[in-house]
């Protein structure tokens, strides 16, 4: 990244100089931190643009959003949050109009609408069919806890109101109730569970 190099480097640590930085807002500063990851940046850029131009381009962009991005964070480990803003950065270039690309398919390829439709309906009755037979399968207070949680809408703390069980029981028997759920999904779709 020589086009970026004629800052002077300097001995003093990332945290020391991203407080430096926060304190004085001096560019020099920010600079000498940023020179210290511009490969890194670029790489990331690269990674994601795949066009190296492009990617020049990113870092000095990325620069420009870290002079008022850097006063607004508390950055601990600045090399760890620069890769995640340089990720930020690419990710929502991509998604810009410009760069969203467009395949016209083929009439040809597309199915009926009412063959969709049935299809559709066909499908969700034999995932609900599923669901059903996986929820009462569940062993009773994940049963309860996902009908309370999942069906009538409420809360953690709604539950444990409820039931009388302890904040953390309730947390865990959801989430054992939801594993143990999509396990006995998973294991009925591949058997073809609708003969049930």
């Amino acid at each position: 990244m020589a086009f970026l190099k004629n800052i002077s480097p300097t001995g003093q640590s990332d945290t020391e100089l991203v407080s430096l930085y926060r304190q004085s807002g001096d560019l020099q500063v920010l600079g000498a931190i940023y020179q210290r990851y511009m490969d890194l940046v670029y790489g990331v850029c690269l990674k994601y643009l795949k066009d190296p131009e492009a990617s020049k381009d990113a870092v000095m962009q990325i620069f420009e959003e870290l002079v008022i991005k850097l006063k607004k964070h508390e950055v601990e480990n600045f090399k760890a949050w620069l890769h995640q803003v340089a990720k930020n950065y690419c990710l929502m270039q991509l998604r810009t109009p410009r760069n969203l690309k467009t395949v016209e398919i083929p009439a040809s390829l597309m199915q009926n609408e009412e063959d969709v439709h049935l299809n559709g309906v066909l499908e969700k009755e034999e995932n609900i069919k599923n669901l059903e037979i996986c929820i009462s399968a569940l062993p009773q207070d994940q049963q309860l806890m996902i009908k309370m949680f999942y069906l009538e809408g409420k809360c953690y703390n709604e539950i444990v109101e409820a039931t009388g069980h302890e904040w953390n029981q309730v947390r865990s028997f959801i989430q054992n109730g939801r594993r143990n759920l999509k396990l006995c999904m998973e294991k009925n779709q591949k058997s073809g569970v609708s003969s049930l």
